[in-house]
Order: C-alpha cells, then structure tokens, then sequence
C-alpha cells in the first residue's frame, strides 16, 4: 500500500509548513514524513546542495549504466526487419506515456521483494532502475540514427578486408557513430537531472536519499519559498540548456559543416 499527500500545518512562529507523508507497508508498515518551513534569506542551505548532489549523482549513474545497453540495443535494431517496429514502440512508450503510469508500474514491480530479495522504493537503487527505464529512448534513438547513417558499403569493404564482426563494430562502426553516443550521453543525463513524477512515486522524497533538484523545487513551491524555488530553477534551467546546446551546436553538425568552419 502506497500514499502519498500533503498538508499545510500554520504556526505562529513560521508562515507555513508543507509535510509529506508517504506509507509502504511491506512486512511492516514505514512512514516518511519530509517537512520544513520556508526560511527566509537563504535561498541555497545544505538541503538544497544535498538535493543538487544526489541529482548528479542520479544523472551520472545513469548516463554510464545506460550508454553500454543504449549501443548494444540500437546496433541490433538496426539489423532487424520485421520485429523492429514492434520493438522501437515499446522502447519509445516513456516518452508518451504519463509519469503516474510508469511509477504505477514500477511501485508495482518494486513495492515487494523483488530480484535482490528486498524493496527497492524509497530508495537511491530504486529511482536510479527506474531513470534507466524512463531514458531507454533518450540512449538509444540517437545511437541508432548515428548507425543507421553509416553506408552499408563502408561495412561490405570492411568484411572484403577481412574483418570480423566484432572488429568492424569496435574499428569502424563504433568510431562513427561517435555524435550520435554522446549526444544520447547528453540528453540522457540533462533528462534525468529534470526527472520528477517517476522519481517522486518510486523514491518520495528522502533528503540525501532520493529528494532529486526537481522535488526540492516543488517543495519550495509547497512551502512559498519562492526565492528558493526560482534558484533551483534557474541552475536546472541553465543546466539543461548548456547540455543540449553542445548537443546541438557541436555534436550534432555533420563533417562537412565542421571543415567549414575551420576555413
């Protein structure tokens, strides 16, 4: 059993306090309660650096898992004929689907004892499985596109060459899909610095656990901390459009762009 809501309690000291309360009941019932009042001149504390901290330490953790199966998986689709589109759709269903849907399936799959023999909610290990999920798309897209540019006839002189399959992926493949790798590095780790719904479902929010920038945002917003709210915002504003700009801008102009721009 999963809850989850939130309650304004007014004293006379502070304006008001926001309490979170989220239940799990697997053998024994736990209960999280995470709440505090909006101070008032300091709009980064040590709460707000915890949450940029574990935001990076998600996106990474993530970004490094993700790239491994993101290449192995796209290099494969693009070997397929009539079972790709079947596939590419279920890979792409988190970019359609709502949040609530995918933290419904993951509380789910996560609430008992799962593989490893305990849960895995409210908890780091937890929201970092359910950012690979959710970023599935963002790994393998660009991966795929960057090998499905390659031209089949560079693969044929490669194989009249001598080459084994695995060589000309790691000799030839593999060195130009290079764009196409880190550009689906960027955008998996600026999508999961801004993650919120499937992270706030599987992993509360735990400060130093799995309270993410974008949950110390809305509790800001809970709390009328508005300041701080707006400095959060802002660094993860800043931050993603920093990522997909090199995405963009750098990785995503083709060689002969590039030659141009040196002359």
């Amino acid at each position: 059993m999963v809850a989850c809501f939130t309650f304004a309690l007014p004293l006379i000291m502070f304006k008001n306090i926001c309490v979170y309360v989220h239940i799990f009941y697997t053998d024994a019932k736990r209960t999280y309660v995470v709440g505090y009042p909006s101070p008032k001149g300091n709009t980064i504390h040590s709460m707000d650096i915890d949450a940029i901290l574990l935001s990076l330490k998600l996106a990474f953790w993530t970004m490094a898992l993700i790239l491994p199966l993101g290449i192995w998986v796209a290099h494969k689709l693009v070997k397929l004929n009539k079972s790709r589109p079947w596939i590419e759709a279920a890979l792409a269903l988190p970019l359609v689907l709502p949040p609530t849907v995918l933290g419904y399936y993951f509380l789910v799959s996560f609430g008992g004892k799962s593989l490893l023999g305990f849960p895995l909610v409210f908890s780091f290990f937890g929201i970092l499985l359910a950012s690979l999920i959710v970023n599935l798309p963002f790994a393998i897209q660009p991966i795929q596109r960057a090998f499905e540019a390659i031209n089949p006839e560079i693969r044929e002189a490669a194989q009249v060459s001598g080459l084994t399959d695995w060589q000309i992926f790691r000799l030839v493949e593999l060195p130009l899909a290079w764009r196409g790798i880190t550009s689906a590095a960027v955008l998996t780790f600026a999508h999961t610095l801004g993650e919120f719904g499937v992270v706030l479902m599987v992993g509360g929010a735990i400060p130093g656990e799995t309270k993410t920038v974008s949950i110390a945002i809305y509790d800001k917003v809970q709390s009328f901390d508005a300041a701080g709210a707006g400095t959060l915002a802002l660094l993860l504003l800043a931050t993603s459009l920093l990522a997909i700009g090199i995405s963009y801008g750098v990785f995503g102009r083709s060689p002969s762009q590039m030659r141009s721009g040196r002359t």
